[in-house]
Formats: structure tokens, sequence, C-alpha cells
């Protein structure tokens, strides 16, 4: 079963996918935040807890890309055990400007309802100069609640999303 609005859906990674998301581009202001889209396909051939998830767009072709982690990565960010981590979230750099983003993100609870359906939380890092993420995550109902750790480049702010049941 998909997720979706009738515009977008949210659906778990199939190797029909690949041949798409290889080509995605993103702007370079973007890239220092977020992994390259076929980096992140190889690492989750080879790490089990990584959960790579597809934005299909309303013709299911695939428009972006992330990734809801599940293991000991997580209680990097959380305490939560029934927590998701969201990472390598992007979308395709010629779809961006479109809703895309923010439609797929309120998909997100539905989804990890049906497909992760003891997990409560859901959880993200975002760097604290990405302005522009910080804003749509709050936008769809991440909350800062204070937590800060150091990233690869710099301060994260560490956002919830409860997965109300």
């Amino acid at each position: 079963m998909n997720i979706h609005t009738g515009e977008i859906q949210l659906v778990p990674y199939k190797e029909k996918y690949k041949e798409v998301i290889q080509t995605f581009t993103l702007p370079s202001e973007q890239v220092q935040f977020t992994s390259d889209p076929s980096a992140l396909l190889e690492k989750a051939k080879s790490d089990r807890t990584k959960n790579v998830i597809v934005i299909l767009d309303y013709n299911g072709v695939p428009v972006g890309l992330f990734a809801l982690q599940t293991g000991d990565r997580v209680k990097e960010f959380t305490d939560n055990e029934d927590a998701l981590l969201l990472t390598s979230f992007s979308i395709n750099h010629n779809r961006q400007r479109k809703g895309y983003a923010k439609k797929s993100l309120l998909l997100l609870e539905e989804f990890v309802k049906r497909y992760f359906p003891i997990k409560n939380e859901v959880v993200l890092a975002v760097n604290e100069r990405n302005i522009p993420a910080q804003n749509l995550y709050a936008k769809v109902g991440f909350k800062d609640k204070g937590f800060r750790r150091m990233g690869p480049i710099g301060q994260q702010i560490i956002m919830h999303l409860p997965i109300m049941k």
C-alpha cells in the first residue's frame, strides 16, 4: 500500500527507481547539507537499518528520496527507543519549488504508521545554517526541543515529529 495525496506518494525503494534516481542533481548550496542520492542507495545496500523511501510524482516518477533509519545510529539523536531517524532528504533539482518536499513530509506520519507501526517519533538533524530546511521542517510539524549536536560541517539542530497513534 502506498501513502499518497493524489499529487505525490511515498513508497519503499525498489530497484526499478534506481535509473531515474541516479540522474538526480542538487544545487551546490544543498550538496553540503545532504547525501548524494546515488550514494544513499549504495550505503543502503550494505546497511539494513537505512530504509530508503522514494517520493513519486502523480505519474509515478521519482522526484526525491530520503531514508528512515532504525538501529543504534538513532541513539545518537534521541533517547527514544521507538524513534526513527530521517536522513538524506532531497528533491531532484529540476523538480524543486513545486511543493514536493512539503507534501511528502506531510505524508510522513501516515507512512510511519503503516510501515513502522511501533514507532512513535521521527527525529532529524538539520544544520543550523540551513535555514530553508529548518523552516520547511517546522511548517510540517517538526519541533525544536533545544537539543544540539556537532555534525560534520557544524552545529546541528535536532528536530522531532511525534507520530500520533
